[in-house]
């Protein structure tokens, strides 16, 4: 998912168009078979690895959406992150961590390719492109970070779910928007920004009659939602 909503010029159409599939980035090297590096597909709610699994390995989604989720010590799941294509997941490992902290699965059919830790960290060490690939993944997942955090700290529940419905259709510093294509239930919505799906279901309503969103079997983000998002920002002192 994107992390920054910067440079951002507004066009004059509101209509979302599907983009074509976006090819594989020329930095992220071919992976060979047999040399800790596997490409797998998964079906829709199929599991990548579970909560308390070894951390053994870095994952990177060339296809399709994954849905990461925690479970309590009480037995309550919650939903904490959407992952799209050209994203990485699993690098804790690479920082120490044995067990993996959440569980990933599949919200989609997804084509991930699985890197052994051995194998990450001489391509880290090795392949500089792939270096600062991976380095700029890590930098804008702590910007993700921090900007969820402000986001739950200083914004209403509305327009941190405006918030997470553009980050869901993919706006990124191209300032393109496609359609949802993962089916998102409004239990997942709220749990992910902190409130009732009774409020997700009318705030969801709002912006259908507001001309923010559509329905058509799938969501459709339309640009102007991204109003809603810039009006009234909170300003950080640093």
């Amino acid at each position: 998912m994107r992390a920054a909503f910067g440079n951002i010029r507004t066009p004059r159409k509101t209509k979302v168009v599907a983009k074509k599939p976006k090819a594989r980035s020329s930095e992220f090297p071919p992976a060979p078979i047999g040399k800790g590096r596997s490409i797998i597909k998964y079906l829709k709610s199929q599991v990548i690895f579970s909560q308390g699994d070894a951390a053994d390995a870095v994952f990177h989604i060339q296809k399709g959406k994954l849905k990461v989720t925690v479970v309590s010590d009480r037995g309550k799941e919650a939903v904490s992150a959407i992952l799209g294509p050209d994203e990485f997941f699993g690098e804790a490992c690479m920082a120490g961590q044995l067990l993996r902290l959440v569980t990933v699965s599949a919200m989609t059919e997804a084509v991930v390719e699985r890197i052994e830790k051995p194998t990450m960290i001489r391509m880290v060490q090795d392949q500089p492109a792939f270096s600062l690939l991976f380095m700029t993944h890590i930098l804008n997942r702590t910007i993700r970070v921090e900007a969820d955090l402000i986001d739950q700290l200083f914004n209403s529940s509305e327009r941190r779910l405006a918030r997470l419905l553009l980050l869901l259709a993919n706006y990124g510093s191209e300032g393109k928007l496609e359609p949802i294509i993962a089916k998102i239930s409004q239990e997942t919505l709220a749990e992910m920004i902190g409130t009732t799906r009774s409020r997700v279901s009318f705030f969801m309503n709002r912006f259908r009659k507001l001309g923010f969103i559509s329905y058509n079997g799938h969501i459709e983000v339309h640009k102007s939602l991204l109003n809603l998002v810039l009006h009234e920002q909170p300003h950080i002192n640093r």
